[in-house]
């Protein structure tokens, strides 16, 4: 007798289903694992932290899968509510160098004592804005690549940067309208010019979907060789290294001419001219006193010859072996597949990345000042990107339909003293979207010495007014008057809360809306297979015969033994 439709006896689909749903199980678990959230980096612990423990996330995002190339991140979350949210993304230099210097040695909420012990940072710039640390490009710090994938150019590292970013955003939606400043110091003074204009350029091709690039702040920076390459001389004369007219001065003159001869020959256009930097070289060479050099990041200091500041800063004693321990980064979520433990820099990374073929990134900056406001900023007591040489490029830089700091044809803008909390902390100048402030006493690495001055500078760019969240704010003075921003910051503002969960609603229901797009694809590929069985099935039923006269229960691709077995079937069926 025939079989009634939906009879327990009827034979099952499932064995017919379960490799094709197995095949689609391996296809969907890449794409599900690919489809990190944020909850995979939210770090829970954090060893040495005090508590409560500070709202963070940190991670791997792969960028180049062909090469296993991914960047490293650590983002913390601000502190207070502001009226509108501001992430500050930042980038140390070398290239090569790792910026968990930032992190934990300069504008990070922590710092790392003996034994591992975390204290905060009296200064940390999460007080008002999300700040999150890259360690870029690949192959720098905590972040990883095949070896013989490393970055040679600046526009190579620009676009893995937006690649990052874009990731970034797509696993925290709720940032990708904040108010992005990027910052950094030394050579990052390269690599941020190159990422804003990669920026403007992706804003352009998407003005419905644009980021808003809202400032860069670079400390310290290499920028311009043609201009900085020329100060070390004359800083060396200002801090005392070399006394003008000394046999050691006349060494260095004639190392300087072959230098202004190479960026003649077409060094201008290159980022780095070795014939140039065998200045800085010779320097440390002539001044050494009694076997030790000057620190080449703070003149005030020595050390032992070569190294001339390599072992400085005195933290990095303490941050190298804290990064190493393995609680430290499981709870950083670093990968098995770093396979090397964390290092301030990368020599195999600085090597590759000589961009011989980028120009130095001064020659964006007339571009993006036209609309991004940028902050160049110098500690006085650094030798290897001195005051002098930032000054020097500012000077020699036309933008905004003049150069340097004129505010008019002839005229200038005036240098206005700061101080901070009573005591001189430096000068103050701007003209047509740029500000130069010159820290005094303090290194290359600005943050490092004055936390609580940075912050400051940071806020007043960002237009955050410290007093409005209760507290006391700082005595900061510009020429002797407190400057008010045009923004406020309530810590506890209920319009400012409310706006920050409606758009944190619209940012989850955004990334919802992502995932739930590829689990539609799944379901489509499920349901078509599924109706395809059915279809299949019911034709069985309805005694379905090939057109070569062949029941479907037979054969079976021509193996005799299922022939049998669906033989022993029916009459067992009868």
């Amino acid at each position: 007798m025939p079989l009634k439709r939906g009879s327990p006896s009827q034979p099952s689909l499932w064995p017919s289903l379960l490799p094709i749903l197995a095949a689609m199980t391996v296809l969907w678990t890449p794409l599900a694992s690919a489809q990190k959230s944020a909850a995979d980096y939210y770090v829970h612990s954090l060893p040495g932290a005090p508590e409560p423990l500070l709202k963070m996330f940190a991670g791997h995002m792969e960028i180049t899968p062909e090469h296993h190339g991914n960047l490293f991140f650590w983002l913390y979350k601000s502190r207070h509510i502001a009226n509108r949210q501001r992430t500050v993304l930042w980038l140390n230099g070398g290239p090569g160098c790792s910026s968990m210097d930032g992190a934990l040695m300069e504008i990070g909420p922590y710092r790392v004592g003996e034994g591992g012990n975390l204290t905060y940072n009296n200064g940390s710039w999460d007080e008002f804005a999300n700040v999150l640390f890259v360690d870029n490009p690949v192959g720098t710090g905590f972040s990883y690549v095949d070896s013989n994938s490393y970055l040679r150019e600046l526009d190579e590292m620009a676009k893995q940067m937006i690649t990052f970013l874009e990731k970034f955003f797509a696993t925290f939606p709720e940032h990708e309208t904040d108010d992005l400043y990027i910052a950094g110091e030394s050579y990052a003074g390269q690599h941020i010019p190159y990422i804003a204009n990669a920026i403007l350029d992706r804003n352009s091709q998407n003005p419905q979907h644009h980021w808003n690039l809202s400032g860069l702040l670079i400390g310290n920076g290499w920028l311009s060789g043609t201009d900085q390459y020329l100060s070390y001389i004359p800083f060396a004369h200002e801090a005392g290294l070399v006394k003008v007219d000394s046999d050691q001065d006349k060494q260095l003159q004639e190392q300087q001419k072959d230098c202004v001869t190479a960026l003649d020959k077409g060094g201008k256009d290159n980022v780095d001219v070795p014939t140039c930097e065998a200045i800085l070289q010779d320097i440390l060479r002539v001044s050494m006193r009694d076997g030790k050099c000057v620190n080449m990041y703070d003149v005030r200091l020595d050390d032992s010859y070569p190294s001339c500041g390599m072992n400085w800063p005195p933290d990095l004693s303490n941050v190298t072996p804290y990064l190493r321990r393995k609680d430290v980064t499981d709870a950083l979520h670093i990968n098995p597949d770093k396979k090397t433990g964390w290092e301030e820099c990368n020599g195999q990374v600085g090597n590759a990345f000589k961009a011989w073929h980028s120009k130095p990134s001064i020659t964006l900056l007339p571009r993006i000042l036209e609309t991004v406001p940028i902050v160049l900023f110098s500690g006085d007591q650094d030798l290897i990107c001195n005051h002098i040489g930032t000054e020097n490029l500012i000077s020699s830089l036309e933008w905004n339909g003049a150069k340097g700091m004129e505010t008019e044809p002839g005229h200038w803008a005036p240098k206005r003293d700061w101080t901070f909390e009573g005591e001189p902390a430096g000068t103050y100048q701007a003209s047509r979207n740029l500000t130069y402030v010159k820290f005094y006493n303090s290194s290359h690495m600005v943050p490092f010495d004055y936390p609580r001055r940075t912050r400051d500078m940071l806020d007043r760019f960002m237009g955050v007014n410290i007093a409005s969240i209760g507290g006391q704010p700082a005595d900061s003075r510009i020429d002797g008057e407190k400057t008010a921003p045009d923004t406020s910051v309530a810590k506890n503002s209920t319009l400012a809360q409310e706006a920050e969960d409606e758009k944190v609603a619209a940012a989850k229901w955004s990334a919802y809306r992502r995932s739930g797009e590829v689990a539609l694809v799944f379901m489509v590929i499920a349901v078509s297979i599924w109706g395809y069985f059915i279809i299949r099935a019911r034709r069985r039923r309805a005694g379905y015969r090939s057109v070569f006269g062949a029941d479907p229960y037979e054969g079976g691709l021509g193996l005799d033994g299922g022939n049998s077995s669906r033989s022993k079937f029916r009459e067992e069926r009868d």
